[in-house]
């Protein structure tokens, strides 16, 4: 009779195993292990090292780092799923060490250091021009809509608040009275009546959405005024920067005079403190539509979960989220620039995602492509001047990289799209054009389908932002993994 291999689920193991067993050699957790020990964690530990020294020892950064990094490149960022899989998963358990983080203990961590995530981005970046993995030859752009954390459901235009808030609180006034007419039909009857700060619970509930109303309300026009007081500061410098090529002393005092008279306009719109400059301050920033007098249109609209949202176009659908930006390296398809905002448009997001590709990899790439959403005459000039030769396309182009010359060409058309559209029809321009879409397109579906990444975590667009420069590191750290790992032994063919 055969006998089977020894089974022994309940054996205690004689000697201690090494975690360096438990999986497969070259396998993506001990690599994250590895990576780990060479990053500059500098910014996390300062942190960790400002707090109380006394109290319960944290969890080691590196260690707390690595389930983020391994989580985030295998599509489990939850950080309930994370804490589960410190118990369920070897890789997890090899990364933890036989530790178990509370899930609300990696919550905090991911937020309080979110910054810091972020800036891995650069370091996984530099490691993979080190490797040899970024060329710069042709770079393509291009951007998807990352789901917000919150629901289409909860947005409301400017004119709906304004017709419920009026609604709301003639109900209100309705229940109150109803509820004094009972009140004093009750003391009559009883001789005691209710305490005034006792309203009934349907009154409560009317009176906070009006008061959620009146707050978005009052957020709405708020916006629209910082961006009007936006608009008479440009006016007031671009007037100041000009007042010196005036001949004339009167037309320089005139100048003068104007740009300071915007700059009390904008002071009597804006009247906060300014807010510190943002890292990313240059990316284009959605702001309600509004009317010359400045007030919010009627459709406007603000999202009470997540403001910083916007309703956007994908997929035939509509839906509340972020437009997030890429730029990618045909070589191995690393990501060589990331961002994110707010703002649905393709078009003014090309200068500054290829300004940073300039700025993290000290040069420009020789070409890059980007579908019609970024053909701008603008867009072409500043490509140029960056050092780049862009290939922005015009309209459709069918999947051999041809234009599609269906649609007539209107002779009034400008003589920048002229000349691009002259540019990719010629063999040259067809050819790397028609490696856009190869390039670009498979680190979508990479992200979102491969690792199941479709929607942001977090609430607000810094938030977003950080995430966001996240979840490409970590997409360039996988591509390091499979690019520097040995390639298993090919057998020698049989003759």
């Amino acid at each position: 009779m055969k006998s089977y291999r020894p089974y022994s689920p309940e054996q205690s193991f004689l000697l201690a195993p090494s975690p360096r067993e438990w999986l497969p050699e070259g396998h993506l957790a001990y690599y994250i292990l590895d990576f780990v020990e060479e990053l500059d964690l500098g910014a996390i530990e300062r942190e960790l090292q400002r707090k109380d020294a006394r109290g319960e020892r944290p969890y080691s950064p590196r260690m707390m780092s690595a389930l983020l990094l391994y989580g985030y490149a295998v599509g489990v960022f939850s950080s309930r799923k994370i804490e589960r899989a410190t118990y369920d998963d070897v890789a997890f358990r090899v990364l933890a060490a036989g530790e178990h983080p509370h899930f609300t203990t990696i919550n905090e961590f991911r937020a309080r250091h979110r910054a810091a995530f972020a800036e891995l981005f650069h370091q996984v970046l530099e490691v993979c021009m080190s490797a040899g993995l970024v060329k710069l030859g042709h770079v393509a752009i291009d951007g998807t809509r990352m789901k917000a954390n919150a629901s289409k459901h909860k947005a409301m235009s400017y004119d709906r608040m304004k017709k419920d808030e009026l609604r709301l609180k003639a109900e209100v006034e309705a229940l109150i009275q109803r509820a004094e007419q009972t009140d004093a039909a009750e003391d009559a009857q009883y001789g005691v009546g209710k305490q005034p700060e006792d309203l009934p619970a349907e009154i409560q509930r009317r009176e906070g959405r009006r008061a959620k109303i009146r707050e978005a309300l009052a957020a709405l026009k708020q916006e629209t005024a910082k961006a009007r007081a936006a608009e008479h500061i440009a006016l007031a410098d671009e007037l100041r920067a000009n007042a010196p090529t005036m001949k004339s002393p009167p037309q320089q005092a005139e100048l003068f005079t104007r740009a300071a008279q915007h700059d009390q306009q904008a002071a009597e719109l804006d009247d906060d403190d300014p807010p510190p400059p943002a890292v990313d301050s240059d990316l284009p920033r959605n702001t309600p539509p509004k009317t010359p007098s400045g007030e919010p249109k009627p459709k406007a609209q603000r999202n009470f979960t997540d403001p910083d949202s916007r309703i956007m176009f994908r997929d035939g659908t509509y839906m509340q989220a972020y437009n997030a930006q890429i730029a990618v390296d045909e070589g191995h398809q690393i990501i060589v620039a990331a961002a994110l905002s707010n703002q649905g448009p393709d078009v003014e997001y090309l200068e500054p995602v290829l300004r940073r590709v300039v700025e993290n990899c000290d040069r420009a790439p020789d070409s890059v492509t980007a579908d019609a959403g970024y053909f701008s005459a603008q867009n072409v000039l500043d490509a140029e001047q960056l050092g780049s030769e862009p290939f922005l396309a015009v309209g459709r182009h069918r999947n051999d990289g041809f234009p599609d010359d269906t649609m007539m060409v209107s002779n009034l058309e400008s003589d920048d799209r002229q000349r691009m559209r002259a540019l990719l029809k010629s063999e040259r321009g067809r050819a790397i054009y028609a490696r856009r879409k190869a390039t670009v397109e498979p680190v979508f579906g990479q992200i979102k389908s491969a690792r199941g990444i479709r929607q942001m975590s977090f609430r607000g667009i810094w938030k977003n932002r950080c995430e966001w420069l996240l979840i490409c590191a970590t997409h360039n750290l996988l591509k390091l993994w499979r690019a520097l790992r040995p390639s298993p032994p090919q057998l020698a063919a049989t003759v």
